[in-house]
C-alpha cells in the first residue's frame, strides 16, 4: 500500500506478507510471496510483487512478479508486457476501490491472461465472491480478517444471474438454452 512514510516509518516499508492466503477457493498451505510497495529498492525476501515499474527494470528476475495500483491503466501495451508472468498482484489501498476488479477483468477476458492473478492490499472476506467472478484466483486477506469466514464466503452463493469470467452465460440464457 502506498504511504506517506518517513524515515521513522522505514519498517512500514518492507515486504508484507499475507497471514491468510486464499487459493483456488481454498486455504492455502503456504505463502512464498511477499508484497513490496517500494518504487525504489527491490526486497531482500523473494518470490516477490514489485511494482510495476520496478518489475519492468528487473524483468530478468524470475522471482519477481508485478504489481499493479489500482489506478493503472491497462493498455494493450502493457499488457503484453506482462501477460507472460507467472503472477499479477492487483493493490486494493482501500476496500471502497473497485478498480482492481475492472483490472482482473480485463487481464483474464480482453488480454486472455492464464496465470495467477492476486489480490493484495485492503481485501475483506466480503469482497471475496465478486473477486472470483472477475477473474481474481489468490486473495490475501487483510490481517483482521477470518479464513474461516473467508471459505464460507466464497461457497455461501450457489447460482449467480449475471455472467462473469467463469460462467459465460447469464442463468436466463441457460434456461431458454435447456427449454430448446
Amino acid at each position: 500500500m502506498p504511504s506517506n512514510a518517513t524515515e521513522s516509518d522505514a519498517p512500514s516499508l518492507a515486504p508484507v506478507h499475507a497471514d491468510h492466503l486464499i487459493a483456488d477457493g481454498e486455504l492455502a498451505a503456504e505463502n512464498a510471496w511477499c508484497v513490496s510497495y517500494d518504487a525504489e529498492q527491490l526486497p531482500e525476501q523473494r518470490p516477490a510483487f514489485v511494482p510495476f515499474a520496478l518489475w519492468e527494470a528487473n524483468q530478468e528476475d524470475s522471482e519477481l512478479a508485478p504489481l499493479l495500483a489500482s489506478d493503472s491503466e491497462l493498455s494493450a501495451t502493457l499488457a503484453a508486457e506482462i501477460i507472460a508472468a507467472p503472477a499479477i498482484a492487483i493493490d486494493f489501498p482501500a476496500f471502497t476501490d473497485g478498480r482492481g476488479y475492472t483490472l482482473a477483468r480485463l487481464l483474464r477476458e480482453r488480454y486472455g491472461y492464464r496465470g495467477e492473478v492476486r489480490a493484495v492490499g485492503d481485501v475483506l472476506v466480503d469482497q471475496l465472491e465478486y473477486m472470483r467472478r472477475c477473474g481474481f484466483t489468490a486473495m490475501a486477506l487483510r490481517e483482521d480478517q477470518h479464513p474461516e469466514d473467508a471459505l464460507r464466503a466464497l461457497s455461501f452463493i450457489s447460482v449467480r444471474y449475471q455472467p462473469d469470467v467463469e460462467q459465460r452465460q447469464a442463468l436466463f440464457e441457460k434456461r431458454l438454452n435447456a427449454d430448446h
